[in-house]
């Protein structure tokens, strides 16, 4: 094998990726990737997809360390879930900005401040956030979680505010909601989408329903990372703009290379023109080997904190 230093960056990927297969093989370890992570991480990665069907696929792991190549939260989820297991993160800095604006002080306060509420925390939250939560859901299932909620039960839905008030919609269910939200899916222009759907007048939005309610009243399709997909893949139209994390249109154009994919436009004035997770993007293949190889950065959470947060997660499993 040459030296790296003389390969090209196509070839230096390849080769890399070669080396983090044998490297995962050696050590029995599985790589889960969000579909949110660069090109190169998902095609090294065992699995790939959204937070609901990463979070099962860590639950029913069978390998002596999981290797999460995503944000911080979801390497918490599979720690959480599979306690017994290393689980490693290529960099512990990949946070969310969900979870970093929902802090377990200030959330107790906010329990406390409404007394008698069943506790719905999205996924994306840290290990303390859902170990103070009834239930646990991710944008795949939350709508089905609470519509089995009795009707005379206040609900607390924290924190993605944008998501709460589709789910509200939806469901007719009142809720207090904590006031957070994504930074990826605040970030498309209305002047610029508009601009471009004028563009495609045949193209139909699909749009994650963190986006904000202007964008989500304009879709033709919401759903979850994996029902987007799931969409794009199943529907009889060719062009479709993508209203979420551009890192999704890779796996979409793998299902369906014949159909023209859009992102759709941000604020920032980036390479892609597109909202893209700083968080997610962190992580590096470089760092995806760095990590196996010396098997750290890995998630430690204390015993009580593990359980208690076990807790709300198994039972989103039993509810969907």
């Amino acid at each position: 094998m040459r030296d790296l230093e003389t390969l090209t960056p196509q070839t230096e990927t390849v080769v890399l990726q070669q080396k983090v297969r044998e490297l995962a093989k050696q050590k029995n370890a599985l790589i889960l990737a969000h579909y949110y992570q660069s090109e190169e991480i998902q095609q090294v990665a065992d699995f790939v997809g959204d937070s609901l069907a990463l979070a099962k696929n860590a639950k029913n792991a069978k390998q002596d360390i999981i290797v999460f190549s995503g944000v911080k939260f979801m390497a918490e989820t599979a720690k959480i879930l599979n306690p017994k297991k290393k689980v490693l993160l290529p960099d512990l800095s990949a946070g969310c900005s969900l979870a970093d604006n929902c802090p377990p002080d200030e959330f107790k306060k906010f329990i406390a401040a409404h007394p008698d509420h069943y506790v719905i925390t999205y996924v994306n939250t840290s290990a303390e956030i859902k170990a103070m939560s009834d239930i646990i859901c991710t944008s795949s299932n939350a709508e089905e979680i609470v519509a089995k909620i009795p009707l005379d039960q206040k609900i607390i839905f924290a924190p993605d505010a944008n998501l709460g008030r589709y789910i509200m919609k939806q469901t007719k269910r009142d809720m207090v909601l904590w006031e957070g939200s994504c930074i990826v899916h605040e970030a498309f222009s209305m002047d610029k989408l508009t601009q471009l759907m004028s563009e495609f007048p045949e193209a139909q939005l699909i749009a994650h329903p963190e986006s904000e309610e202007h964008i989500l009243e304009i879709a033709h399709f919401v759903g979850s990372t994996g029902k987007l997909i799931n969409y794009v893949k199943n529907s009889k139209e060719n062009t479709f703009i993508i209203a979420t994390e551009a890192g999704i249109l890779f796996e979409m154009q793998q299902i369906a290379p014949d159909k023209k994919l859009i992102a759709a436009p941000s604020h920032e004035d980036n390479t892609c023109a597109c909202s893209e997770c700083a968080f997610m993007k962190v992580n590096t293949l470089e760092k995806l080997y760095q990590c196996l190889l010396k098997e750290t950065p890995a998630i430690e959470l204390e015993k009580d904190l593990i359980e208690k947060a076990n807790i709300p997660l198994t039972r989103m499993f039993e509810f969907s």
